[in-house]
This record gives C-alpha cells, sequence and structure tokens, in this order.
C-alpha cells in the first residue's frame, strides 16, 4: 500500500511505502480519522486520512459509506470532472473506508514531530543523481 503524506505549512508531498504487516492497522479507518505516523515510519507526526484510491484507480468519498465500489449520481467534488451547471453523471466511486483494496492512502500532517519530513522521506530524485 503506498501511503502520500501532504505538508500543509511547506505544501509538498511525500510518498513511502507501507509494509504488509503494518497495513492491517490502517485497515477500517475512515476519511478524516487520525491515525500515529510511526506505522509510516514518521514517529511523533500524527497524520489524518484525507482520501485514497483502489486498485483500479477508483477514488473515495467522503459521503459514501462503507468499503465497496458504488455508482451514484454526482455533479462536482471527488471522481467527476467538471461538466455543464446542473449536470450530473453516474459514476463508480470507493467508499470512504480503508479496505484491502485500497492502494494509496492521502494523507496530512495534523501534529508535527521532531524530525523534518525531508529527512523521514528522502527524495528519490536526489538518491537518483548520486
Amino acid at each position: 500500500m503506498k501511503l502520500v503524506v501532504s505538508d500543509p505549512k511547506t505544501g509538498k508531498t511525500y510518498q513511502t511505502e507501507i509494509q504488509k504487516d503494518k497495513e492491517t492497522a490502517l485497515i477500517g479507518l475512515k476519511i478524516g480519522d487520525a491515525f500515529d505516523g510511526g506505522l509510516a515510519g514518521a514517529s511523533g507526526y500524527k497524520l489524518m486520512v484525507t482520501g485514497g484510491s483502489d486498485k483500479e484507480g477508483f477514488p473515495m468519498r467522503k459521503d459514501v459509506r462503507g468499503s465497496r465500489r458504488k455508482g451514484i449520481f454526482i455533479s462536482s467534488g471527488t471522481g467527476i470532472k467538471h461538466g455543464e451547471s446542473g449536470e450530473r453523471k453516474k459514476k463508480a466511486v470507493r467508499g470512504n473506508t480503508i479496505s484491502d483494496q485500497t492502494m494509496q492512502v492521502n494523507t496530512k500532517v495534523v501534529e508535527y514531530g521532531e524530525k523534518k519530513l525531508e529527512e523521514l522521506f528522502p527524495s528519490k530524485k536526489k538518491e537518483e543523481k548520486k
């Protein structure tokens, strides 16, 4: 499972891979829930789930309960591009709960730790140049 950590102060994002044994701690969390950043290697940080997507790329929506995929009529928000005013489309989206089908979880930092995020999540671009 991939974890994307956004830093609201700097506007930067960091991506990391979560180990299989630690994924189970995230399963069952909903959008808006906070968890300890130690699961992602950011000890001292507190992260909040803001969204994600499943194996096929369907996005999670906060207003859809559960973890299943569901077709809903939507006019704006996550899962649809802006159309004409008042236009609604039926789109498949994932529920607001993280499951074993979730491949990517988007988070933001709620409480900061002692170390900087740049130190905890080194950029892959810098490593490739070395």
